[in-house]
């Protein structure tokens, strides 16, 4: 079973939500550290934090290539600033873009985002906070703020850095003296579990990570005709650019073209410029390279002739504004040297200035859980249905002149959660994607219905994600007519496990909500028999087991069950437990005796041969045993709608290692489930839906559970 502590947990992070916690104004604490509390300590105490939740040591770097018995971490000191150089700075005449130097860690992609953070000064100090130094107040302690998964993150670090031969063994500044860049990667490091968890990825998730912005991905070999349009309108936005040229083998890794372009390595896109070049409009995009020294060498490069074709003052003011590892190429060069081009637009909340380019957001939380809510994508037809479904209702079409198609736009970005961190357990990126269905007439403008196998046989999807792919997010931007549509994410395989956040971002205002079934109980009235109503062969079977007082215990009740139930060869059961039979009691249970007289046992022998022909109408393959979500059939046939939290506990108790449920944990359900919604609704004598009770009436509810 879910343990209690687990679903307290995430109710509480539920309220908190509600009440803003995650905002960017008001922070989750990252492992409840308190920045400020911890520093006040230290400063009172005299000593140099150092971070008992990501110790400086070999589990901080990392598990293989960076675990303790590598060459790479052989020689490793933890050092802080001070014991580096003399007069160490936390940002240098403001942060720039030659602050971030690759070190012996391949996370470019991490550092060119964190590159393009700096043209953004609003931006950075979302993610740097003000204030911070190795003078006023030092404690050896410093803290960052990072967007996850939904919610902004304030994550501590001491400033115990990885060296070797006296030099940062990770990120570095061009300015020796200058810490803030190497500490924001241990941050990130912290986040993920460990500095290895860093290597590999796409500009994306550090863009993403950054800004709480929504990437955007294209393919330059099949890009839209517009795409000079399409960067210099994101540039303006303060939207933030990565670029890269794709590896199509291992030897490609980190080679280096013949005009001095790395393939596989992450650059950022930092400027586009029209120039007049010969009497022709020539356009010019200025790209960085983290690594801070190999630059381009073709046309346009520092120093190269073309600078001498235009005029002097905008080759002054172009060239001006140059940074070491950053240069200008054409755009043509550009389209025909890179493969791909990655965006991150902003949210509203980080967007100060520009209110056209503001997007309407939603954001959804949601598991796939085996048995319950992992479906798998469309090829899985008997259980693609269990995915969690979220409706949009698109109102408005889009303000686009010159296009006669009536259309609405919307981005859907679907992102999987603390994958990074499953590496040192040998877990990954799981394939996901998505579909989008147009809502059928009868559930439109429902939001308590979750539709079920037969709708997805028979209708094709309207819109999906371009590929399934094993990315932390994937995205799409997609154009339908207005109406109702359902978003149904998923990873390729069903029974695949993880956690992701679902953000739809609407150009016009839109409706947007989860698609999930209103909890209700269709409960009979309490059966009215005596017994006179009951047959002579039960009454002898009864008196046989319940000897002279002619009532059951729950030791007598479990004998009895579990030989009638071996009558019948058809089910798969272990037999009923005890706990199953004090759970029958209390249900039927009407004088407080804790043992059953003859009509109770007659009422409760009605339901159980009730829900015998239902597990045997839905026990589909006839195996004796049903699936779990062959159960969620089950359930709503004898009455009970369930959501997909609460279909996820029950898979949690009831289903067994292969996600199966016999005859015996299907009973066990159905009684547990009646007897809580009849406890529920005698505490809501006026159908409000929410119930009071005191800590006594509580504990009496859950010790009898």
């Amino acid at each position: 079973m879910m343990p209690f502590g687990g679903i307290a947990a995430r109710l509480q992070r539920d309220r908190l939500r509600a009440e803003g916690v995650g905002e960017h104004h008001n922070a989750v604490k990252y492992l409840n550290q308190d920045y400020e509390a911890l520093k006040q300590d230290c400063i009172e105490s005299g000593t140099l934090f150092r971070d008992p939740q990501f110790p400086a040591g070999p589990t901080a770097l990392g598990f293989k290539e960076l675990g303790p018995h590598s060459s790479k971490t052989r020689g490793v000191e933890w050092k802080r600033p001070s014991e580096l150089v003399d007069d160490p700075q936390f940002i240098v005449g403001g942060a720039t873009r030659t602050d971030i130097c690759q070190g012996a860690l391949g996370d470019c992609w991490l550092l060119a985002a964190i590159g393009s953070l700096t043209l953004n000064e609003e931006l950075l100090h979302r993610v740097v906070p003000h204030g911070q130094s190795f003078q006023e107040d030092y404690a050896g302690i410093f803290h960052f703020q990072i967007w996850q998964f939904g919610e902004w993150v304030d994550v501590v670090v001491d400033d115990l850095l990885p060296t070797k031969d006296g030099e940062l063994l990770f990120v570095h500044s061009a300015e020796c003296t200058e810490f803030w860049s190497a500490l924001l990667e241990k941050a990130y490091a912290k986040l993920n579990g460990c500095y290895e968890s860093l290597s590999g990825g796409s500009t994306t998730e550090g863009f993403e990570d950054f800004t709480g912005g929504v990437a955007e991905m294209y393919d330059l070999k099949r890009a839209p005709r517009n795409m000079g349009h399409i960067i210099r309108k994101a540039l303006e936005r303060g939207s933030l650019l990565g670029c890269s040229i794709d590896i199509t083998s291992a030897f490609d890794m980190e080679a280096v073209t013949f005009k001095k372009l790395v393939k596989g390595h992450a650059y950022s896109v930092t400027a586009f410029r029209d120039v007049n070049y010969r009497g022709q409009q020539e356009q010019l995009i200025r790209i960085r390279n983290p690594w801070g020294q190999v630059e381009w060498t073709g046309a346009w490069s520092d120093g190269s002739s073309e600078w001498d074709n235009i005029d002097p003052s905008d080759r002054e003011e172009l060239q001006l504004k140059m940074e070491d590892g950053e240069f200008w190429m054409s755009f043509r060069d550009f389209m025909r040297e890179f493969s791909r081009l990655e965006i991150c637009n902003l949210t509203p909340d980080a967007l100060t200035k520009d209110e056209l380019s503001r997007w309407h957001t939603q954001v959804f939380e949601g598991t796939w859980r085996r048995g319950s809510t992992a479906g798998g994508c469309r090829n899985n037809p008997a259980t693609f249905w269990i995915n969690p479904q979220f409706k949009i209702k698109l109102l408005e079409e889009d303000d686009d002149p010159g296009d006669d198609e009536v259309a609405c736009s919307f981005l859907v970005a679907l992102m999987q959660k603390h994958r990074r961190r499953e590496r040192r357990v040998g877990g990954d990126m799981h394939t996901i994607g998505f579909a989008v269905y147009e809502v059928p007439e009868e559930a439109q403008g429902s939001q308590n219905v979750h539709l079920k196998k037969d709708f997805f046989l028979r209708n094709q999807s309207r819109a999906r994600s371009e590929t399934f792919i094993n990315l932390r997010e994937v995205s799409n931007q997609i154009r339908l007519p207005p109406g109702e549509y359902i978003v149904v994410p998923s990873t390729f395989e069903p029974h695949k496990e993880a956690d992701f956040i679902l953000r739809v971002f609407t150009e016009k205002q839109s409706d947007t909500a989860e698609l999930d079934e209103e909890i209700s109980a269709d409960l009979a009235d309490e059966e009215e028999i005596t017994e006179d109503d009951i047959e002579d062969g039960f009454k002898n079977m009864f008196q046989q087991l319940a000897g002279e007082d002619m009532e059951i215990s729950v030791f007598e009740l479990k004998t009895i069950l579990n030989r009638v139930i071996a009558r019948h060869k058809d089910l798969k059961t272990d037999g009923f437990s005890l706990d199953s039979c004090r759970n029958m009691v209390n249900l039927m249970d009407k004088d407080g005796s804790a043992r059953l007289g003859l009509v109770e046992f007659q009422i409760l022998w009605n339901k159980i041969r009730g829900w015998l022909t239902i597990f045997r109408q839905y026990d589909l393959d006839k195996s004796g045993t049903m699936s779990s979500y062959e159960m969620r059939m089950a359930l709503e046939s004898a009455g009970f709608k369930l959501n997909n939290k609460l279909h996820q506990v029950v898979v949690a108790r009831y289903a067994d290692a292969e996600m199966g449920v016999d005859f015996d944990n299907f009973v066990c359900c159905l009684v547990k489930l009646e007897a809580m919604f009849r406890f529920f609704h005698s505490m809501d004598p006026d159908g409000t839906g929410t119930a009071v009770m005191n800590l006594a009436e509580w504990l009496l509810l859950t010790m009898c559970g």
